[in-house]
């Protein structure tokens, strides 16, 4: 404040025509220090004939007092219950430079509280007291604190002394002096003084004996192995006790007090973990008096050893078309790696390999009835082996498994088979639903054990998991558990769809709502169709699907969109997706349609080849309807018609007299091939009906084939009285039967190229006919032609 006058007045003072001049005195009558509520009054008296005195009060901007006349040259005012320090100032005008005090507020000091004093032995000879105490309450004041002491040597007491202040510390305050082992007692009491008074705190005797502290001993870095550390310890004087602190792994405890013979002294921490950081501090203490403060902390690895136990191994059941087996295994803790693993090594039958200590899972080919083997190695060596397989037969399942979800936990609890035998362990594995490769998580737990709790649960994730039984080496049962979730709401969005249409039948396929959008576990899926006419349709789906077929939709216009529910409720609707069923959209004519047309180009194409003709022609004229021979047209049948004007067959009058009329009668006729020597023994249907004189022989041209001369046999009955008589006939008449004559049927051009019938056709010897000659006897059958090509 004091400062700020003066600035403002050295302000005031270049601008004004008296520089250096003072227009007043000013003081107050209860001094410049008062305290804090008191009332007094301020006086200015000017040093010349000044008019317009005025006073202020205040700090940066100072307000006017009301001021009275105390004569012609002394000006007064009153200040009243004052609360803190002030600036008060006079002035003559605008002339003159003004008059300025400052008055500090405050309370006496207090009592100095709280002293403690200990005595640091530096070596044998000396050492030095340090005494700190409480100042007390605040004066608003600056208040000046001594130390003072009275020593006591025998009998004799010394003058008191006094000491500064050392350090302050808020409103700890402390002072030390230097003194000689041989003094056994000390007073001392603190004194606090400012402007408005003094006080003195209580006095306090000191037997030094009790109040002696050891210097701080200095430790060494420790040597250790993986069982025990041995720590150097040094300090200037001998003590009587040392007392160790480790902390390892956030744990810390102190080792039992032993006796210390001398000043430098080697000091060993036993029963400890390998592979793990501890940390050392240590302190000491004379037969009698205060414990040392702690030394440095100092800290060091112990050394590693083969692991103790195997890895905690597991698996993730391999699907029916997998060729591979993924194993798994946790990161133990240092009590079991007693090291820091450096690889894991993964055996099976034929297979091994060593993986990088980051790893956590590993796919293995699958073998079946082949067991799995896992080995932990840290820079002593490996692991016990773990062994998984998958040899193992079904066992009866638990039985009443109850799966009861909390907000941050699931609670799994279960019977086993009152029948069964006792289980020798039991795992527990869950993980995210459709995570299982990624996610997968497990505890192993005892034989004795019915209830496991999982709390590493994701609010608003699906879970899914099974609970393995193991009462032998090769019995396991599982139980499925699935939809577990701690916390559920309805989805955030619905399931994009996509849809592939076929004539009036529609395929819709979806994809899963994204894992962070589900809110808990899905329970199924809704489709909704509408058609542009308005109506409506829905379909609930499984969770397990992924498409789904409308069938025998109508044409119209349709939109398709899908939702997604939990047990808390549907959720909102997906991107819907329109599509059009059109009439006539049935693929089925449109194709049966281009099929045909390629069969005929195909078969015009073909047709352009003379051979080919050939072979169409045959085979068109073997499909057409046998032509049956006429009667009308035989030579006998136009000489009766002509007798009797129709076409009714009368028998020559014979010489019975039972009859006058001739009536047509079929008989048995047998005909006999000529034999040839060079003709083949083998007979078809067809070549019954052709000439002998067209068999092949080695000397006939394979490529020319006639039609034989066909014998035609007309059999006539007569009634007799003595005798059946049988009259032949042999007519070559060839409208009767056929019209054809001998002519080549088939050739063969090899420059052609297209060969529609890769054989020739056989044509054999007539066949003897046995039985009645009829119209359905001489039938053609084209079989033949189509068995030989």
């Amino acid at each position: 404040m004091f400062l700020t006058w003066s600035i403002a007045l050295a302000a005031v003072l270049s601008v004004q025509p008296c520089v250096g001049e003072k227009c007043c005195v000013i003081w107050s009558s209860a001094g410049p220090v008062v305290q804090r509520g008191s009332t007094f009054q301020v006086y200015c008296t000017f040093t010349f004939d000044c008019t317009g005195k005025g006073s202020k009060s205040g700090g940066c901007s100072p307000t006017k007092e009301q001021h009275q006349v105390l004569n012609s040259t002394t000006i007064y005012f009153q200040v009243v219950n004052i609360t803190g320090n002030r600036t008060h100032s006079c002035e003559c005008g605008d002339h003159k430079d003004p008059c300025g005090l400052d008055i500090s507020a405050g309370y006496p000091p207090d009592h100095p509280q709280n002293i403690s004093c200990i005595y640091k032995i530096l070596n044998n000879d000396s050492g030095v007291v340090v005494c700190t105490w409480n100042k007390g309450k605040d004066s608003g004041l600056w208040n000046h604190f001594k130390l003072w002491v009275r020593i006591i040597s025998g009998n004799l007491a010394e003058r008191p002394k006094s000491f500064g202040v050392s350090n302050s510390r808020g409103k700890q305050l402390s002072a030390n002096f230097n003194v000689s082992r041989s003094v056994q007692l000390i007073s001392v009491w603190v004194q606090a003084s400012n402007p408005l008074g003094t006080a003195n705190s209580s006095v306090i005797n000191y037997t030094l004996t009790d109040i002696a502290m050891p210097e701080v001993p200095v430790l060494g870095q420790p040597d250790c192995s993986s069982r025990r550390c041995i720590i150097k310890m040094e300090q200037s004087v001998r003590t009587q006790y040392l007392e160790m602190q480790l902390t390892a792994d956030q744990q810390t405890w102190t080792l039992p007090v032993s006796e210390q013979r001398n000043s430098s002294h080697v000091w060993t921490a036993s029963t400890l973990e390998p592979y793990s950081l501890y940390y050392f501090r240590i302190r000491s203490k004379f037969s009698s008096g205060l414990w040392s403060l702690w030394s440095t902390t100092v800290f060091s690895w112990t050394q590693e050893e083969v692991p103790a136990k195997e890895p905690d191994v597991w698996f993730a059941e391999p699907a029916s078309d997998s060729k591979s087996l993924r194993v798994y295994w946790k990161e133990a803790n240092v009590s079991i790696t007693r090291g820091k693993i450096i690889a894991y090594e993964v055996y099976s039958r034929n297979f091994s390999d060593n993986v990088s200590a980051d790893t956590r899972n590993y796919s293995v080919p699958y073998c079946y009835k082949c067991d799995v083997t896992v080995w932990a190695h840290n820079s002593k060596g490996p692991s016990p082996p773990a062994r998984i397989t998958t040899r193992y037969t079904k066992a009866r399942p638990l039985q009443d498994v109850q799966v009861l979800a909390d907000h941050d936990s699931v609670a799994i609890s279960w019977r086993k088979p009152e029948t069964a035998p006792l289980p020798t362990a039991y795992v527990l594995e869950w993980y995210p639903q459709g995570q299982k490769l990624e996610e997968l998580r497990w505890v192993r737990l005892g034989n004795t054990d019915s209830r496991a709790v999982i709390s590493d649960i994701l609010p608003f994730e699906c879970y899914e998991g099974a609970l393995f039984v193991f009462y032998n080496e090769t019995s396991v049962s599982r139980t499925t558990i699935k939809g577990v979730a701690t916390s559920q709401s309805v989805p955030k969005v619905g399931p994009s769809v996509q849809r592939t249409k076929q004539g009036n039948n529609v395929e819709i396929t979806w994809s899963e709502v994204p894992r962070d959008q589900r809110m808990g576990c899905i329970i199924n899926y809704t489709i909704y169709l509408e058609a542009n006419n308005g109506h409506k349709a829905l379909y609930s789906v499984p969770t397990s699907e992924r498409k789904y077929v409308i069938n025998d939709l109508k044409p119209a216009e349709y939109s398709v969109w899908m939702t997604a529910s939990t047990t808390k409720g549907e959720g909102p609707a997906g991107p819907p997706i329109k599509f059009y069923i059109e009439e006539g959209t049935d693929l089925t004519l449109p194709i049966v349609g281009g099929i045909v047309c390629l069969f005929l180009v195909i078969t015009v194409c073909l047709m352009q080849n003379p051979t080919v003709q050939q072979r169409f022609k045959k085979f068109f004229e073997c499909l057409k309807l046998d032509d049956v021979p006429d009667p009308a047209n035989s030579k006998w049948g136009k000489e009766y018609a002509q007798k009797q004007g129709d076409l009714s067959l009368q028998l020559p009058t014979s010489n019975n007299s039972e009859s006058e009329e001739e009536k047509l009668i079929l008989t048995n006729v047998e005909e006999l091939p000529k034999q040839n020597k060079n003709t083949p023994t083998t007979t078809t249907t067809f070549s019954s009906l052709l000439s002998h004189n067209t068999s092949l022989s080695p000397d006939t041209e394979p490529t020319a084939l006639t039609y034989p001369q066909i014998t035609y046999i007309k059999s006539f009955f007569h009634d007799s009285d003595t005798s059946d008589h049988t009259q032949t006939c042999l007519d070559t008449t060839v409208d009767y039967i056929s019209s054809h004559g001998p002519e080549n049927v088939y050739e063969e051009d090899e420059e052609d190229g297209v060969n529609f019938f890769s054989s020739p056709i056989t044509l054999m010897e007539p066949l003897a006919f046995v039985g009645k000659l009829t119209l359905d006897t001489i039938k053609i059958d084209c079989s033949e032609l189509f068995q030989n090509a």
